[in-house]
């Protein structure tokens, strides 16, 4: 991850009052279903389209003064995603990794949540009513500034901290017999920060992939 060097989770907590931290979550569900009746979906995968036109992941900034890491997290998962967050909690044994990056002074926490696919589900239907929805998801993987409210809103949204999202989407677990359809061609969207490979590394290290199937994908270089 260009930029950015792993932590261990106590390193990265006496890191000093000079660092900002975030918490972002992969939330994800076993798919029994089959597209085109007979490509297995395998597993349902969540990732945020921003306004920038990238992908991420819910979460955001969190103040350790306020409690834990994942406190904060499951906060901005509740305001993000809606009543349904409320169903389930991100856990410190959901806790994959830590980078962090010298500018901005941001440190990354990465986590990933099973849920059931009734639970996701919920998630996705409930997002669009949530009370951030459209407003906000944590700016803590881009270092610049948020965009203002839109015009004529700044009276109904005067503490606008995030950055516009555009909603939920799934990621596609499967290739299709050209080697390109599919993850392959996901992947070549513009991730923030370092999202891409943090994305690689959960859906390997999770087995979310038919086994032997990894190794096979066409995996540019991030651009």
């Amino acid at each position: 991850m260009a930029g950015m060097r792993r932590l261990e989770l106590s390193e990265a907590l006496h890191l000093g009052p000079g660092w900002r931290h975030a918490c972002h979550a992969l939330l994800y569900a076993p798919d029994p279903g089959l597209l085109f009746g007979r490509i297995p979906l395998r597993y349902a995968v969540l990732m945020q389209m921003r306004f920038d036109g990238r992908l991420g992941f819910p979460g955001g900034f969190v103040d350790l003064r306020d409690g834990s890491l994942e406190d904060g997290l499951n906060r901005e998962l509740g305001e993000e995603l809606g009543e349904a967050a409320g169903a389930f909690r991100v856990e410190r044994a959901d806790y994959r990794s830590s980078h962090a990056g010298s500018r901005p002074r941001v440190v990354a926490h990465f986590y990933t949540k099973l849920l059931t696919l009734e639970q996701l589900t919920a998630v996705e239907m409930g997002a669009p009513r949530a009370r951030d929805h459209g407003l906000e998801v944590g700016p803590a993987q881009d270092p610049t500034p948020p965009p203002p409210a839109p015009e004529g809103l700044s009276q109904l949204y005067p503490r606008v901290v995030g950055v516009w999202v555009l909603g939920l989407v799934r990621v596609p677990l499967y290739t299709l017999r050209d080697g390109v359809g599919g993850l392959p061609a996901f992947l070549e969207n513009t991730f923030i920060g370092n999202a891409r490979e943090q994305l690689l590394e959960a859906v390997q290290n999770l087995g979310l992939l038919e086994p032997g199937s990894f190794a096979r994908l066409k995996i540019s270089a991030p651009p």
